[in-house]
């Protein structure tokens, strides 16, 4: 039986989300990538993972949409999946958003490395 923490990344930049995966799957865990919000929504219920990194800004659906589906689909425990943001905007009514959303916390894309990354996984599984 496999007991490794499963991490899914909704990511639409394919090379920063290829490199997250490599990275955190060095480290022991199972991860997806999903490459826009619809995707990632699907993965969700599928995979069922520990934690979820998710963008803000990407196609079909943003990381709002995706927060708010997770949030109204109560019958799929979705809303007990931890999150992190890792976005490109700092700024605060976004994050005030997000965090109203039951975002667990956040990274700014042009401020962090993924050694960061790999710390608030931890942090949160």
């Amino acid at each position: 039986m496999n007991n490794k923490k499963k991490i899914l990344i909704i990511e639409d930049e394919e090379i920063l989300g290829t490199m997250l995966m490599r990275k955190i799957s060095d480290e022991g865990y199972e991860v997806s990538l999903a490459l826009d919000g619809e995707e990632g929504l699907a993965l969700m219920k599928k995979n069922k993972p520990d934690l979820i990194l998710l963008d803000i800004v990407m196609p079909k659906i943003d990381g709002f949409g995706v927060m708010h589906e997770m949030n109204k689909t109560e019958n799929l425990n979705l809303n007990k999946m931890p999150v992190v943001i890792i976005s490109n905007s700092g700024e605060p009514v976004e994050i005030d958003r997000i965090l109203k959303l039951g975002v667990r916390d956040y990274l700014i894309k042009t401020q962090f490395n993924p050694e960061e990354v790999l710390e608030k996984v931890k942090k949160y599984l």
